[in-house]
């Protein structure tokens, strides 16, 4: 493509609203367009990109015998309605009517669509398993879009479906998409990692669950991992043990002590000369299933924080949240002195595993201004259960003690679980087995976010110039800069431009009538692989043009004849 008959278009200044690299980068260097509030336009450049990720995607998946669909992007609201999550999807859903009032929606997600799908085209086991995905726009109302298109409302999306009559068939076929990932994301030139995760409202605690991580420091998901420990968790998920620390078991009857103004642990611990973990947090959270609700008294080490996904999966809670402080007031219990000693009121007790029961704890005594020392969980508690509620976090140790476990930013741009019969059996889907009988398929989903692996390369590979792109999925791979205002300059960088397209090159012209400088920050600004530079005064001279590998900085002259050659081999180590 030449440069002087696009709409490409760079600019020196940040937007005020781009908080992060890529999206400062990709606005700058102007790959997308901004439209409205998370909504944006991607411009030939980043569709170059965009198609590229699809289409190695596409490759891996149907190497699997995946096959591709194309579902519609507004859905029935009789389908959602149907399993459940018409309500459960809450504001994140675009719901309307149309001039039959009838119900409908942009689709967050596609579960219900596919599953429909199914049951009107699929009735026998031997059809199965069976794998179908596309390569759509989804849309999902965020409350604050941010991070341009990491938190987009509109993005592009490949999600897959899989249909299974057992368990065993629906692990194979999890397998082979999770290998599928891994070829995808290796493929594109990504640092990656695969990590445990949590299913969230989609499937059941049993089920397998992976995230698929891309590694950067501006990335919102904190990964809990252990290389020698071969371990790797969203710390969400993370379960880990702490190690190391000493606990007091020798201590006397509890013994109350005054401890004014002193409603953090830290103070506490400071006054009374204890390390923080000799000390008890006391939350107390609401528990909230529909229209009921229950209050619960959580009790951590004082230097742990609680990991509230754990609380609402132990729990089985639709929703958990910290109960505010009016309510405590009401119920007799002082924020900053709260106890699992003289509750005033019945509620339910629950310790995390890393409390040594046995052991002697600082803990609030129920009382404004007053603590209790010796506190021994084992002796003073009557009733109470026991399960890991804490947060993973670096310096832990991995659950056989073997191994300290590290923690790194990641971006998450894939997603795969399994779904069990959620939606065959909400929906009514069966499927005639070997011996006749009606049963309920199993299903696999597995996403992959198009437009948020661009964003997430993009923050991986970058540096104070500008972007530097992965060969796989770069838009263009050379940057052919023609320095010059001859017309016969100009001749001969049209005829190396043609010959470079005609020798397979991805190549992008910069035949613009602009000095060396301005067209260097942009090559280094967009971030293509290599910049190829024909100057007039040095090929004039010795007949060579210059080669600049973006990476690297690294670069090297070359005669005309040898042009094309040296790109190919230095793209092919790249």
């Amino acid at each position: 493509m030449k440069l002087s008959k696009s709409v490409w278009q760079t600019y020196k200044e940040i937007p005020n609203e781009a908080e992060i690299p890529s999206h400062q980068l990709m606005l700058r260097a102007g790959l997308i367009h901004k439209l409205g509030s998370g909504l944006y336009t991607y411009m030939p450049l980043a569709y170059r990109t965009i198609r590229k990720i699809e289409q190695i995607v596409r490759e891996e998946l149907d190497k699997i015998e995946a096959q591709e669909l194309l579902m519609t992007v507004v859905t029935p609201g009789e389908l959602w309605q149907e399993s459940g999550r018409w309500e459960k999807m809450g504001s994140l859903m675009l719901k309307f009517q149309d001039k039959a009032d009838r119900d409908l929606c942009i689709s967050p997600t596609n579960e219900e669509a596919i599953t429909d799908v199914f049951r009107k085209s699929v009735k026998s086991y031997k059809q199965l398993p069976m794998t179908l995905y596309q390569i759509n726009t989804k849309f999902r109302d965020e409350i604050r879009p941010r991070f341009g298109l990491m938190r987009a409302r509109e993005f592009t999306m490949k999600d897959a479906y899989s249909f299974h009559m057992d368990k065993a068939c629906l692990d194979q076929v999890y397998d082979d998409i999770y290998q599928a990932y891994v070829n995808s994301f290796e493929r594109m030139g990504l640092k990656f990692s695969v990590v445990e995760a949590d299913a969230g409202d989609m499937g059941s605690k049993e089920s397998k669950t992976h995230e698929f991580q891309v590694t950067a420091e501006t990335g919102e998901d904190i990964i809990i991992f252990s290389e020698n420990g071969g371990y790797a968790a969203n710390v969400e998920k993370a379960e880990t043990i702490r190690k190391g620390i000493s606990f007091n078991k020798d201590g006397g009857e509890l013994k109350e002590v005054a401890t004014p103004h002193m409603a953090t642990i830290k103070d506490v611990c400071e006054y009374l000369k204890k390390d923080q973990h000799q000390s008890i947090k006391s939350l107390v959270y609401s528990i909230i299933n529909g229209e009921d609700e229950e209050v619960v008294l959580l009790q951590i080490l004082g230097d742990d924080e609680l990991n509230e996904l754990k609380l609402k999966n132990y729990l089985g809670a639709e929703e958990v949240a910290p109960t505010p402080e009016h309510k405590l007031a009401k119920m007799g219990l002082p924020k900053g002195f709260i106890g699992a000693v003289n509750l005033p009121l019945e509620m339910r007790v629950f310790f995390d595993k890393a409390v040594e029961l046995d052991a002697s704890y600082v803990t609030g005594a129920m009382k404004v201004d007053a603590h209790f020392e010796n506190f021994c969980p084992k002796r003073d508690v009557k009733e109470f259960d026991v399960f890991d509620m804490r947060l993973a976090k670096k310096g832990d140790y991995t659950l056989d003690g073997a191994h300290i476990v590290d923690e790194k930013k990641g971006i998450e741009v894939g997603h795969i679980f399994q779904l069990g019969d959620k939606y065959t059996k909400s929906m009514n889907v069966t499927i005639l087995d070997n011996n006749g009988k009606a049963q309920n398929p199993l299903m696999g989903c597995y996403g992959i976010g198009i437009t948020r692996v661009m964003a997430a390369a993009i923050e991986q590979n970058h540096d104070e110039s500008g972007i530097i792109w992965p060969k796989a999925i770069a838009p263009y791979h050379v940057y052919f800069a023609l320095i010059g205002k001859s017309e016969e300059i100009k001749e001969e960088a049209t005829k190396i431009y043609k010959s470079l397209q005609e020798a397979g090159i991805e190549v992008l012209f910069d035949d613009r009538k602009a000095g060396p400088g301005f067209k260097f920050k942009d090559s280094d600004l967009l971030g293509l692989p290599i910049r190829l530079v024909l100057g007039e005064r040095d090929f004039k001279e010795n007949g060579q043009l210059e080669i600049v590998t973006r990476k690297t900085n690294e670069k090297q002259f070359v005669d005309k004849s040898e042009v094309i050659s040296k790109l190919k081999e230095i793209l092919e180590k790249l």
